[in-house]
């Protein structure tokens, strides 16, 4: 093989989901077109109310973009300058972002080799009495492991923002 071919490996194949969903995503973006109700229309308050149910919670907020998400979730948090918030090295840049944005630190503990995500096991080492959050990061259709990192946040009283 050359080197200007290509040997990546797909890691999501959005083309093939959209696929067996076209039909559904086309009339939903022509009820918002028709409409005219691009922000906090009914659809929104649909999405809301779905995402509340699906996540057994009283509230579920759309926000702009997936930066905004943790930001958000972050400030709801009232995190002040200096608090750290434990994440993941290998991720999109705003995660750190949206920390650094809020003057707080973050703290990153490695990944896992197989799955890309935080390493659970690593994350107990990483808690000073500044820590405030946990913040993982699910990819590439994997989870982090969610219930290790609840046992350690529970036992430290740390939040969790996913």
């Amino acid at each position: 093989m050359s080197a200007t071919e290509s040997t990546a490996v797909p890691l999501l194949d959005l083309r093939a989901q959209f696929i067996t969903i076209q039909d559904e995503i086309r009339e939903a973006l022509d009820d918002v077109l028709e409409s005219q109700r691009f922000i906090l229309g009914p659809e929104v308050q649909a999405l809301e109310a779905e995402i509340s149910a699906y996540s057994n919670c009283a509230y579920g907020v759309g926000v702009s973009s997936g930066s905004d998400a943790p930001l958000i979730a972050l400030m709801a948090l009232d995190i002040e300058p200096g608090d750290e918030i434990i994440t993941t090295p290998y991720t999109f840049f705003a995660t750190a972002g949206v920390i650094h944005r809020l003057k707080a630190k973050p703290v990153f503990v490695d990944i896992e080799p197989e799955t890309f995500n935080i390493d659970s096991q690593q994350i107990e080492k990483a808690i000073t009495p500044n820590t405030k959050v946990i913040l993982p990061v699910h990819l590439y259709g994997q989870c982090a492991e969610m219930e290790a990192i609840m046992e350690v946040a529970k036992a430290y009283k740390i939040a969790v923002v996913e």
